[in-house]
């Protein structure tokens, strides 16, 4: 199963959505919290080219954020990536 990655702010609603996604499909993931780390915000920015988040990924695959990851949930196409 290839790693899940998960950038987050604390306060984020969409944050929150798209851990309780993927806990209740029982996908294990790291949970990066950027609160208070402009360094690794700044440096996650240059990557992504994105200003908001989450940002997920999975394995070295960018997904987007929370509503990337609920598409790919609806078309079935988000158990195909993790492996199952």
């Amino acid at each position: 199963m290839p790693p899940v990655k998960l950038y987050t702010w604390g306060a984020c609603p969409y944050c929150i959505r798209a851990k309780a996604l993927l806990s209740g499909k029982g996908i294990p993931f790291e949970e990066i919290n950027l609160d208070g780390k402009d360094s690794e915000l700044q440096e996650l920015r240059q990557r992504t080219g994105q200003r908001t988040v989450p940002q997920i990924f999975i394995g070295e695959k960018m997904i987007g954020g929370f509503s990337d990851l609920a598409e790919l949930d609806s078309k079935g196409e988000l158990d195909r990536m993790v492996g199952r």
